[in-house]
């Protein structure tokens, strides 16, 4: 049963200097739990509304006063008192209160922010971790995942510099424990650094904590990341240390729907033989948003050619939305959704997408946001969902090693929880 006493949002910000909210919530009981709400950056068509102020003189407009006043004013009154029978009831109510299909009208950073905290509250209220209480709610085995580790990024400007993917990623599938994978990403990731600082190439790092040094081609790239796997000992490869791409193809769509990769303009197949050839010649596992959200016709083409050898996940595409994913189940779309809980503003139907994704044999890989915090929910998510695959950007700057460490911490307290990438099932 959860009965809120109250509730309190404030202006914080994010990993970019970005505005969010901290969202306070304190039971009957008076336990007190507090979250952190990340925030993403303009994404798929069907994603939930972040709510901005549009006041260009605080943050050039990126302010969160109004989502913070729709916390602290008309949710909090409606809200406080009530004795909700479940998480679900109360995101129901949340969804009912805002009664638009995007969260526009309250934000989905508020709703998000909100159903964060009373998550952690009936969670503590059954005296469970959080990521115990997410498995209880779905029925599923508890499993450790494989650290997705964005480790380089590239340019997606159409017509500008770079590989044109946005972020390429080593993944240690065949380590034998999570704390295992950990070290594995943490030594590649320094080993890369030395590599590069010895080119005198930018060791400087992005959002997501990958180094971005200047390259032309996706191959170039992966040659580097072959070479600094191999360099700190670890075997390349599906079975060993895999590499994983997120070309983002949103970023280098051109208007006249082609693809615009390393200065060359290529057509949606031409662009799948591109991803064809690379899966050839490099161990790559996945693929994240490889055709843009509105080519559903070549999403068909490309999972009809690949999906039997690569992951295709979804994230513009789905935008965690459990009726797109299943729309792109029954079109052959895909075998893989990327879930962001902002993106669909509630855990209720964060979960309904793995759901889902789990009845259909897709895939799921739980991930950070572009602008982070230091706060750890999604480990607990992934572990408790039983995914088997994390995406938390580079083992480094604390708003991501916060989400590592948070695995850890789990795999320490409950060495018998198993570790490695969920099997599909349908």
């Amino acid at each position: 049963m959860l009965s809120i006493a109250r509730l309190h949002a404030f202006e914080i910000l994010d990993s970019r200097a970005r505005p969010t909210l901290a969202v306070t919530l304190e039971a009957d009981s008076g336990l007190r739990v507090r979250v952190d709400v990340p925030s993403g950056t303009a994404g798929g068509a069907g994603e939930a509304v972040e709510l901005r102020d549009g006041d260009e003189e605080r943050y050039g407009g990126q302010g969160v006063r109004r989502a913070v006043a729709h916390v602290n004013g008309r949710i909090a009154q409606t809200l406080t008192g009530q004795r909700f029978s479940s998480l679900e009831e109360l995101d129901g109510a949340l969804i009912d209160m805002d009664g638009t299909p995007d969260k526009s009208r309250l934000g989905a950073n508020a709703i998000i922010g909100v159903s964060l905290a009373a998550a952690r509250t009936e969670a503590a209220q059954y005296d469970r971790e959080p990521w115990q209480h997410i498995a209880a709610m779905v029925g599923a085995d508890p499993l450790l995942p494989v650290p997705h580790f964005t480790v380089l990024g590239g340019g997606t400007e159409p017509g500008g510099p770079g590989p044109g993917f946005r972020e390429f990623m080593v993944a240690p599938v065949g380590a034998p424990g999570l704390s295992d994978a950990v070290r594995a990403g943490a030594e590649i990731h320094e080993r890369l650094a030395a590599r590069l600082a010895a080119a005198g190439r930018s060791t400087g790092l992005g959002d997501e904590g990958g180094f971005a040094p200047a390259a032309d081609r996706p191959e170039e790239v992966l040659r580097e990341l072959m070479a600094a796997i191999t360099d700190t000992g670890y075997t390349p490869g599906l079975d060993g240390v895999a590499l994983a791409l997120a070309p983002a193809a949103n970023g280098f769509r051109t208007p006249d729907d082609r693809y615009r990769v390393a200065g060359e303009e290529l057509t949606t197949d031409q662009l799948i033989d591109r991803y064809e050839e690379i899966i050839g010649r490099f161990p790559v596992r996945s693929i994240e948003d490889a055709l843009g959200e509105d080519d559903w016709a070549g999403w068909e083409r490309l999972t009809a050619r690949l999906g039997d050898r690569v992951q295709l996940v979804g994230d513009d595409l789905f935008a965690t939305r459990p009726a797109t994913i299943a729309e792109a189940i029954g079109r052959g779309v895909g075998n893989s959704a990327l879930i962001k809980v902002n993106r669909i503003g509630t855990v209720t139907e964060t979960l309904a997408a793995i759901g889902v994704c789990r009845g259909a044999g897709y895939t799921q890989m739980v991930s950070c946001h572009a602008g982070e915090t230091d706060d750890t929910f999604i480990a607990d998510l992934v572990v408790g969902a039983g995914c088997g695959r994390l995406k938390s950007g580079a083992p480094a700057r604390g708003e991501h090693v916060a989400k590592y460490n948070r695995l850890l911490e789990i795999a320490d307290g409950r060495p018998e929880l198993p570790f490695g990438l969920a099997v599909p099932t349908s």
